[in-house]
């Protein structure tokens, strides 16, 4: 989502400085109208160089790193330690230097008399709009110890939840990976040596080991072709889904992968509502919660979804219309979202939602993984059996017409 750069005059008539994450200039207006700031100056933000996103890369902030910082927050603030002392103090405890050096800008903009959102709301990288909004919500209703706590028992079940996932694919992904650069290796230097051994002996050569030969040949002579092509197919990939209708196409076609499609679904679904549950506890107005969850989400489609039901919203129509109407969203979703519209319990069964789609993901990613191990095997197995009878095949039927 584009960064806007501002400068504002509050209702103190003092200048703050900041940056506001929006999908347009207007809705960047918009959000600093809601937080009564009158805008002087406003300036997207240029597009990052390749130096720059590699930068922030190496010098992001941990999730585990952020949790901590919530937490310890949480407990200075609820034993009444001034807001600034309790973020100096945090300066010295906090492990990681990138993070102490934000904290210690944020607590320099706090001490200047800024609110701990706005002053948050400067590192959109850090602290996500979400979070953000969380804060400010905890700062109105005078909750904010409580509202950070909440935030760190959020943010660990996210990341254990994506830990999970990435525990469950790593022997796989590690399996397939091997297997590539073992295939490839065995492509380039060592079929093409036993090759010309079966060619030197004049026989007849099955289709097999034809095949065999003339793609052993051809790994032989482009392999740096080949590992050119490869590059140049992941950057043109990476650039052309990174926005626009190539990133929706993109996503719509994540959604239909068979088996990853229902679990990255369920994903997005977990992010949607446990999000928007938190928010809406936390006091923040539905459809302001649904633009924030809109842009966490992560899938354009969803995306997309939800920004058309705000406009739903603001018209007086109920949250599940469009939901619905919509493939992407299951049955089950929008029955239990109208439900909880009539009985006046949304929050609740938002809140259930999410905690049912994760252990769903859970189970699924297990059941993947026990799956994937006996099929990664057979694909091995055959590879190897293809392999071996193109070779061996040929070296009978010389000794036998000897």
């Amino acid at each position: 989502m584009p960064l806007f750069d501002y400068r504002a005059k509050d209702l103190q008539g003092q200048t703050i400085e900041g940056v506001a994450e929006a999908p347009s200039e207007q809705a960047a207006l918009d959000e600093l109208a809601e937080r009564n700031l009158t805008p002087f100056f406003l300036q997207e933000r240029a597009s990052r160089s390749v130096f720059q996103v590699s930068l922030k890369f190496f010098n992001r902030i941990r999730t585990r790193d952020l949790v901590v910082f919530s937490r310890q927050l949480a407990v200075m603030v609820s034993a009444t330690v001034p807001l600034v002392q309790s973020l100096r103090i945090l300066t010295k405890q906090t492990q990681s230097e990138n993070l102490k050096i934000i904290v210690s800008e944020v607590a320099d903009e706090v001490e200047g008399g800024a609110k701990l959102s706005a002053a948050l709301s400067r590192y959109p990288d850090v602290f996500s709009s979400f979070y953000v909004n969380m804060v400010r919500a905890g700062e109105t209703s005078g909750r904010l110890d409580e509202t950070l706590n909440y935030l760190a028992d959020e943010a660990e079940k996210n990341y254990d939840l994506m830990s999970k996932i990435k525990g469950a694919m790593t022997y796989p992904a590690f399996i397939l990976v091997g297997l590539t650069v073992v295939g490839f290796i065995m492509m380039t230097f060592v079929v093409p040596k036993l090759t010309t051994i079966l060619q030197e002996t004049n026989t007849k050569l099955p289709a097999s080991t034809r095949l065999l030969i003339a793609t052993s040949g051809f790994f032989e002579r482009f392999w740096w072709l080949i590992i050119i092509l490869l590059i140049a197919l992941a950057v043109g990939v990476r650039y052309a889904t990174r926005r626009g209708p190539g990133r929706l196409l993109w996503h719509r076609l994540q959604l239909r992968l068979p088996i990853f499609g229902k679990i990255l679904q369920r994903i997005y679904l977990v992010r949607f509502t446990r999000s928007l549950a938190s928010l809406m506890l936390g006091g923040v107005p539905l459809t302001r919660g649904l633009e924030v969850v809109a842009g966490v989400v992560g899938n354009e489609v969803y995306r997309d979804l939800i920004t058309r039901t705000i406009h739903e919203v603001e018209e007086g129509n109920s949250i599940s219309t469009l939901f619905l109407e919509s493939s992407a969203m299951p049955s089950m979703v929008s029955q239990m979202l109208v439900v909880g519209e009539k009985t006046g319990r949304l929050e609740e069964i938002m809140n259930r939602l999410a905690n049912f789609y994760s252990r769903e993901v859970e189970n699924m990613v297990q059941g993947l993984v026990t799956l994937i191990e006996p099929i990664i095997m057979v694909v091995l197995g055959l590879a190897v059996g293809v392999m071996v009878s193109a070779i061996i095949l040929p070296i009978y039927q010389s000794i036998g017409n000897v």
